[in-house]
């Protein structure tokens, strides 16, 4: 690959400019269709995918490229998040690369161009393969949950499945919406909101939460019809000892992804997997960077996994890289599907 030669001097770029100009280059160079079901397909919420890894949302945030991630390898893409009306987000700069952590920090804030624009750019596909949406709330909005149910309403037709994104530590107050009656509420809303035929409907949570969440958050979700639950967002938390970050964007506000998150992550991932007993699918997310941390997360409760921050290090060759290690984990121990190695550890 040509891209460990490529990455010294794109990270001599500003790391918000290197992602614009990614996704610009997705856009011209040529791609091949969403990856081919094989040894990986497993299915979940109903939704056939042709293998267990995904990209996250944030990395295609405008609807701009799902068919060229799709065409890296990955079995499915998570557009957004993306919110009713279009916001430029919080002050730049607000992207960080951590590279001697192997990290990134963002404080983003959901900047997007709004759900008329993305449902644009869907709406123009040809509909092959598995891309899902996902749904915030604005800044300043008064009633969130009438944001949520717009984005339900905006993609109902477009999308594979649609997350409801109430994890990021980005927008002021979002994570409120975690707390045992606001959550009832907001589920119970889109409860009463969804028609026949509408796409499943996940939850995303964040990894910093107390004890007893787990099991609160998974009653709910399926009191409420809950397809899935996405385990988890990035944490406002940061590693201490000797495991503290180096870089010396150590000190940088935001959410922390990559490698300083995978163990925390696995560790909710495991709480939730510990509570649902397989009543509920779980996606596995943060600090995946190898097919050995996407076995890991499979083997401790996820149906599928999702990707994001390793693909700044490790470039497009990432999905590719993984399903085949994957593949070969899967047989080495004695797995002839992904479904029959979920939640074996």
């Amino acid at each position: 690959m040509l891209y460990p030669l490529l990455r010294p001097a794109l990270f001599l770029i500003d790391a918000e400019r290197a992602h614009r100009l990614t996704i610009d280059a997705l856009k011209l160079l040529p791609h091949g269709g969403p990856a081919r079901p094989g040894a990986l397909a497993t299915e979940v919420a109903g939704i056939a995918f042709p293998n267990p890894l995904g990209m996250a949302p944030g990395f295609d945030k405008d609807a701009e490229v799902p068919d060229a991630v799709l065409g890296l390898g990955f079995g499915f893409t998570e557009i957004g998040t993306v919110t009713p009306l279009a916001q430029p987000g919080n002050p730049q700069p607000r992207l960080f690369r951590l590279q001697e952590d192997r990290a990134v920090i963002n404080r983003m804030g959901f900047n997007n161009g709004g759900l008329a624009a993305a449902r644009a750019r869907l709406a123009k596909r040809k509909r092959v393969g598995v891309v899902a949406a996902n749904v915030g709330a604005n800044k300043e909005s008064t009633d969130r949950i009438a944001d949520y149910l717009a984005g339900i309403a905006a993609f109902r037709d477009l999308a594979s499945y649609i997350t409801v994104n109430i994890s990021s530590p980005n927008t002021p107050g979002l994570r409120d919406l975690q707390g045992d009656k606001e959550l009832n509420d907001l589920l119970s809303a889109i409860a009463a909101e969804r028609q026949a035929g509408d796409p499943p409907v996940f939850l995303k949570v964040a990894p910093d939460l107390d004890e007893a969440a787990p099991a609160r958050i998974v009653e709910a979700a399926i009191k409420h019809g809950i397809a899935a639950i996405i385990v988890s967002n990035t944490t406002i938390t940061r590693p201490q000892g000797s495991s503290a970050l180096k870089s010396r964007h150590a000190g940088e506000a935001g959410g922390l992804s990559g490698a300083p998150l995978r163990d925390l992550a696995q560790a909710r991932l495991r709480d939730f997997h510990a509570v649902a007993r397989g009543a509920i699918p779980l996606v596995g997310v943060g600090g995946i960077a190898t097919a050995e941390d996407a076995w890991a997360r499979i083997r401790a409760g996820a149906s599928l996994v999702q990707v994001y921050s390793a693909m700044v290090y490790e470039g497009p060759g990432l999905a590719r890289q993984i399903t085949r290690g994957l593949e070969q984990l899967m047989r080495r121990d004695g797995f002839t599907s992904i479904a029959d190695a979920v939640g074996s550890e």
